[in-house]
């Protein structure tokens, strides 16, 4: 029987806090900080360990996630160095045809991301859809935050909570849950399906009437994060844009007059070319810079065949390439702007884009701590526990913890443990990680299956559904819906919030449909 100390009771409280500050519209740090101490303080019993957590805690977040900013960066800083040679309205301009409009723009990456990210995670999906769709979908009149609302929830969501084609997730909860993995996949799918269904079909027409008509205009104050365009609406908190790697005389060209709401610019006026920047030099890099990010897609697919082999993509690679592209872009892209000033200039956005990165995204760090603290791999090192003498880590597992407890008081009744066990796996995603909390789920549909008359593997799905869609990045902050949020250029707060209304929905309806459809 696991004990619940004073320190779990504190810790569950801050959760508690946190996420009403968050339901409110309220910034979270504070919340975040101040339970951080307090939990430290009452399980430690010492006020020096208690403050030091506070460090402690963002910078074992700031380590779990400095890949995440990496990445965000270097995009970051690739397409402004693009910008500086006008390759990024011409890269974008095939896609017009295809998303011509903002209804067009959110059905078309939904496809795309759900695409690429079944194969690949999202992780490497993210970042290509940022470099080459996004800045289409801005200019076709979509929002940036309903382009991060429609990324997160085909990408983190659907693609990743299913997990259909590389099948880490099904795997690890049909382990745990005794249970046949295929079958788990497979109902996994569907749930997916639905979930993300519900929740693109919500936010969509939530987004209806946000929609605004085309134009340059919206693209190049996007990039340049000038203004809002709709003081009427709810605006997406502008972070920052490309600092002194941007033209001064760029930006004050995106100033132009304006027909009522709408922003008015001549169509020929989409491909202009800096001054002393070789228009043919534009339209290369905004040639090769696709062609590059096709050519990780097919090393990728290559991988995928060739999975357990040498040649295959191991951990991160496969975002590590995104990263090492959007570097050489921006080397080769500021030598091809000006030979003169190459050193000078990569530096700039390269610094830029670093700026940009924490300004926008720095925000998560303590969050993330406090979450970290109830994850039994972090909170060793937050607390100032020592590690165990073969290694591992000895610090407590307050979330988990709490979690176990709470499966003793799920009543014996399919739909409600169908829905406690979704529930479980929603908490367990809080720390941030899809697939850490599947353990817990997969054991807690072996176990309760047969006592309410539900099929395991259709609890084990369900309890799948909880963990990544909520750590895996459609709600959750702190998780890896900062790059999603980074690559929109939106505030990750402003775009969790819109997420949670629509995937909770999708989740509630998946999970009933479960139990009615599968039994």
């Amino acid at each position: 029987m696991i004990e619940i100390t004073a320190a779990h009771w504190v810790y569950l409280v801050g959760i508690v806090a946190i996420l009403a500050t968050m339901l409110a519209r309220k910034n979270i740090i504070v919340p975040a900080v101040f339970f951080t101490m307090l939990t430290a303080l009452v399980y430690t019993g010492s006020l020096p360990s208690g403050i030091a957590a506070i460090f402690n805690a963002s910078l074992v977040a700031a380590k779990e996630l400095f890949n995440i900013f990496l990445i965000i960066a270097l995009v970051t800083g690739m397409l402004g160095a693009l910008q500086a040679l006008g390759s990024d309205k011409r890269m974008v301009a095939p896609f017009r045809p295809v998303m011509r409009n903002a209804h067009l723009s959110f059905w078309t990456l939904v496809i795309a991301t759900y695409s690429i990210s079944l194969f690949f995670w999202p992780t490497p999906a993210v970042p290509l859809i940022g470099a080459v769709l996004i800045p289409v979908a801005i200019r076709s009149g979509l929002r940036p935050l309903a382009v991060g609302f429609t990324i997160a929830v085909a990408g983190q969501g659907m693609a990743l909570s299913s997990d259909f084609i590389i099948r880490v997730a099904p795997g690890i909860s049909a382990k745990a849950a005794g249970v046949d993995p295929d079958i788990v996949a497979n109902r996994a799918l569907a749930l997916s399906l639905i979930t993300g269904g519900v929740a693109l079909a919500i936010g969509y027409v939530l987004e209806l009437r946000r929609m605004r008509p085309g134009s340059p205009e919206l693209l190049a104050d996007w990039e340049n994060q000038i203004e809002n365009f709709d003081d009427n609406v709810a605006v997406d908190s502008p972070t920052t844009g490309h600092g002194a790697a941007l033209r001064r005389d760029e930006m004050a060209e995106h100033f132009m007059t304006r027909d009522g709401d709408a922003v008015v610019e001549p169509e020929s006026r989409d491909f202009h070319t800096p001054d002393g920047v070789s228009p043919r030099v534009s339209k290369l890099f905004a040639i090769l810079v696709p062609l590059a990010y096709l050519a990780l897609i097919g090393y990728l697919v290559f991988s995928l065949k060739n999975a357990g082999s040498e040649d295959s993509l191991k951990g991160g690679d496969a975002a590590a390439l995104v990263g090492g592209i959007a570097a050489l872009t921006i080397f080769l892209a500021s030598f091809a702007e000006s030979r003169k000033n190459f050193l000078e200039r990569s530096a700039e956005h390269v610094t830029d884009g670093l700026v940009f990165a924490f300004r926008a995204m720095g925000v998560v760090l303590p969050i993330a701590g406090f979450f970290f603290i109830g994850n039994g791999d972090f909170s060793g090192t937050i607390l100032g526990v020592a590690a165990n003498a073969d290694g591992s880590p000895a610090g407590p597992s307050l979330l988990f913890d709490a979690v176990l407890s709470a499966q003793a008081h799920i009543p014996e009744n399919g739909f409600i443990s169908a829905l406690g066990i979704l529930a479980i796996g929603i908490v367990a995603g809080l720390d941030g990680s899809g697939f850490s909390g599947l353990p817990l789920t997969g054991s807690l549909a072996g176990s309760l299956g047969p006592v309410v008359g539900v099929s395991p593997e259709t609890l084990a799905a369900v309890g799948q559904m909880g963990n990544i869609w909520s750590g895996g990045g459609t709600f959750v902050a702190w998780s890896s819906l900062i790059a999603v949020a980074g690559f929109a250029r939106v505030n990750v707060l402003e775009l969790a919030r819109m997420c949670f209304l629509p995937v909770m929905t999708g989740l509630i309806i998946s999970t009933v449909l479960a139990v009615a459809i599968f039994g």
